[in-house]
């Protein structure tokens, strides 16, 4: 999930993403700057699908709203030297087509289902899920059971996050969130007409800071899909149902995955935030910590880990420990 969605959320994800740290790897890798493989999957609707590696189980990597396959950089090539490691840009994201249905979690595990079978991926999978992908990995994992043998979510979003921040937070949460949605409705409109950088609107829709974990060269690749009218809407189609019907579809699922691997991995806590108290900032813990728990019980193989030192981006604080969780369920899923 990228910074500026997150300043929009902040309060009901209750995570500082991207915050102030030393940056040990910067990703420049120039596959990150074109497509890789598009991909029909069907009517002539293309997905970008980059994959290394050879082996099964196929690990496969979503990323976070409005994230693409960048998400990933640090973690992929470590897997691929035990299996086939594939990332992909889900509809309207990245090098993708424009999106053709709302960004709900089930829509986009439906796609990601096309997807691996047009790229003749087989099965089985373990899915690697961050930020709102946790909330589609355990979808598609409810959806097609017999193709999934494990799950590694990355401080994964919870279809009752934002219920829980709105009943406990401060008044008018909802209020002021649906607000921001009605706002960036503009987004696509002005896309339309085009993105000015230095503009008002360009602040509003795109981010433009340029992140520190990206080279130059990736940084300037994303800038430009940012400003297209596929990529903003469908970066407001996440937004618009990541609290409401991608949630409802999350808590549709299964609650019992019997001994499939679910390793759940979650940021550390956080120190207070201006204008917040500690008795609130604990809380928030608590409720952050307490959901990736109750998603590890839904299997007997099970188990939140919290990463010391990390933020929201685990994968870029901590690749190693993403690497070693993703090993772990690929080893179970061998047998071994």
């Amino acid at each position: 999930m990228r910074r500026r969605v997150i300043a929009a959320l902040a309060a009901i994800v209750s995570c500082t993403c991207l915050a102030d740290q030393t940056i040990t790897k910067v990703i420049d890798d120039p596959v990150y700057t074109a497509p890789v493989k598009l991909v029909d999957i069907g009517n002539g609707q293309r997905l970008n699908v980059y994959c290394v590696g050879t082996g099964s189980p196929v690990v496969v990597f979503d990323s976070g709203l409005g994230d693409s396959t960048i998400s990933w950089a640090l973690v992929q090539p470590a897997i691929a030297k035990k299996t086939t490691a594939c990332s992909f840009d889900r509809a309207g994201m990245g090098y993708s087509d424009a999106i053709r249905r709302p960004s709900t979690a089930l829509n986009q595990s439906e796609d990601l289902h096309a997807l691996l079978q047009a790229a003749h991926l087989k099965p089985p999978y373990v899915l690697v899920g961050h930020s709102m992908a946790g909330m589609n990995v355990r979808v598609y994992a409810d959806k097609y059971p017999d193709e999934v043998a494990g799950l590694v979510i990355v401080d994964g979003s919870h279809e009752d996050q934002s219920v829980k921040s709105w009943a406990t937070g401060k008044p008018g949460e909802k209020a002021s969130f649906d607000a921001r949605l009605r706002d960036r409705k503009k987004c696509p409109l002005q896309a339309e007409k085009g993105l000015v950088k230095g503009t008002p609107m360009y602040k509003k829709c795109v981010d433009d800071s340029d992140n520190p974990h990206f080279s130059p060269a990736i940084n300037t690749a994303v800038e430009k899909y940012e400003v297209t009218v596929k990529w903003q809407a469908a970066e407001l189609s996440e937004l618009e149902n990541i609290f409401y019907a991608s949630a409802d579809e999350t808590r549709a699922t299964r609650k019992n995955f019997g001994d499939m691997p679910i390793i759940v991995l979650t940021h550390s806590p956080h120190a207070k935030s201006k204008g917040e108290t500690q008795d609130v900032r604990n809380q928030k813990t608590l409720r952050w910590e307490e959901a990736h728990t109750q998603v590890a019980s839904m299997s007997t193989r099970g188990i939140n880990i919290i990463v010391p030192n990390s933020n929201h981006y685990i994968q870029y604080d901590h690749p190693q420990v993403v690497i070693d969780a993703i090993n772990q369920a690929v080893s179970i899923a061998r047998g071994q």
